[in-house]
């Protein structure tokens, strides 16, 4: 199923998506609905009566948590990491292929929903770049999870464009401060549970820019695969349900170009995966 957070006619909700409409399963603050759900594996979402076309309202981040952070993964396909590693904008890295997970995190605070806009205004540089992700949504308190068992605690997918402003991602040497300017993170446009997906694997994420490809590849080109990823984040901390996991961009990214191709205002990003859905944003 597909779990949405939204609003409509002023008032917040959260809701089961049935082909073009919304079924409204709680209305008011979304991110303890969505956690209870969560916690409840899913129980409960078959209900509701009131629907509401799905055109009629405004997707909200579907995140239990507005300033929760998001774990991300950096260089986390092969054909990403050579041009990375290619471009010169890594000068500190010392393998083209990271030997490790390279895991850093997006501030909540940088988070927005579908359509909404991402303001490249707020980047001083001008080096606003593209990465389409698949994300995890953790479905139950994980600590010390074993690759073995690590799909057990996943709830659902959803999509994640990892914006960022490349010359202060560089600059700060830490990448928080030019992964988490305010806008530089939409998710969305809804989650859709794990068990609708079957092999997760197979999914294809594709990146455009103004309908022009930038992005393709399957989830099976991970370097560090999902088990992977969950048994690194939980061999040293916990992770709770409906935090968030971004497993790395493919190749494409503008920085990727010679010479770079950033984004500029009036520019349109989509990011698609397979079985989930679109996350559609304009860049003002």
């Amino acid at each position: 199923m597909k779990i949405a957070a939204f609003e409509f006619d002023g008032r917040s909700a959260l809701g089961r998506v049935d082909g073009e409409e919304v079924v409204v399963l709680h209305e008011g603050e979304t991110g303890p609905a969505l956690l209870s759900l969560i916690e409840a594996n899913g129980a409960g979402a078959d209900g509701g009566s009131e629907r509401v076309p799905l055109s009629a309202v405004k997707l909200l981040p579907p995140v239990v948590s507005p300033r929760a952070a998001v774990f991300c993964v950096g260089k986390n396909y092969h054909a990403h990491a050579k041009e990375f590693f290619g471009s010169g904008f890594d000068s500190s890295a010392k393998e083209e292929v990271p030997s490790q997970p390279v895991i850093f995190a997006k501030a909540g605070s940088c988070l927005v929903g579908q359509g909404d806009a991402v303001d490249a205004s707020l980047d001083p540089t001008a080096t606003v770049d593209y990465e389409g992700e698949l994300a995890i949504v953790i479905g139950k308190t994980a600590h010390r999870v074993a690759k073995a068992d690590a799909y057990d605690y996943v709830f659902g997918y959803t999509v994640c464009n990892d914006v960022t402003s490349r010359e202060l991602q560089k600059r700060h040497n830490q990448w928080l401060i030019g992964k988490s300017l305010d806008t530089f993170g939409p998710l969305g446009p809804w989650i859709v549970t794990a068990d609708e997906l079957g092999d997760v694997r197979e999914l294809e994420l594709i990146t455009t820019v103004n309908g022009e490809v930038r992005q393709k590849a399957k989830v099976a080109d991970l370097i560090f695969d999902i088990p992977t990823l969950i048994e690194t984040l939980t061999a040293t901390m916990t992770l709770q349900p409906g935090d968030i996991i971004a497993t790395g961009t493919p190749a494409g990214v503008g920085i990727g170009f010679k010479p770079p191709r950033y984004l500029q205002p009036g520019d349109r990003m989509e990011v698609s995966i397979s079985g989930i859905g679109t996350l559609a944003n304009p860049v003002v």
